[in-house]
C-alpha cells in the first residue's frame, strides 16, 4: 500500500481539525455558551474557538487525536503562550470584553466521537 502524499495528509488533517471544532462549537452551544470567534488568527497565534457564557469569557483550543490522553498531551507549553498573547490581543481588541472573568479552556476529542470539555486547562502565570 502506498503512504498518502504529504499535500494529502495536510488537507486531512486540516479537515479533520474543522470538523471537530465545529462539533466543539455546537457542544459548547448545547451547554449554554455563545460562540464569539472561530479560528481567531493574529500574527502571535491562534484560538480555535473564542465563547461567552453570562460574564465569562473563554479562549479554547480543540484537539482531535485517537484517545482523550494524546488530545490532552498535544497542547503544550508554546501553544498555550501563543494563545494566551492572542487572547491579550482579541481583549484589545474588543474592549467590551475587559471586564468579564477570562478562562482558558480546552476541548478534546478521542475516538469517541463525545467532546470532553476542561474547564481551566491553564492558567496565566
Amino acid at each position: 500500500m502506498l503512504a498518502s502524499s504529504p499535500k494529502k495528509s495536510k488537507r486531512n488533517s486540516y479537515t479533520t481539525g474543522r470538523y471537530a471544532e465545529a462539533l466543539s462549537a455546537l457542544y459548547l452551544r448545547c451547554k449554554g455558551y455563545k460562540i464569539l470567534d472561530k479560528n481567531y488568527k493574529t500574527r502571535v497565534g491562534e484560538i480555535d474557538l473564542i465563547a461567552k457564557r453570562k460574564s465569562l469569557i473563554c479562549f479554547i483550543e480543540v484537539k482531535k487525536r485517537q484517545n482523550i490522553e494524546a488530545a490532552s498531551q498535544a497542547i503544550n507549553f508554546a501553544q498555550q503562550k501563543r494563545i494566551i498573547h492572542a487572547a491579550e490581543y482579541f481583549l484589545k481588541q474588543n474592549p467590551q470584553y475587559l471586564e468579564f472573568d477570562q478562562r482558558f479552556d480546552a476541548v478534546l476529542i478521542g475516538a469517541t466521537v463525545f467532546p470532553y470539555h476542561i474547564k481551566n486547562a491553564w492558567q496565566v502565570n
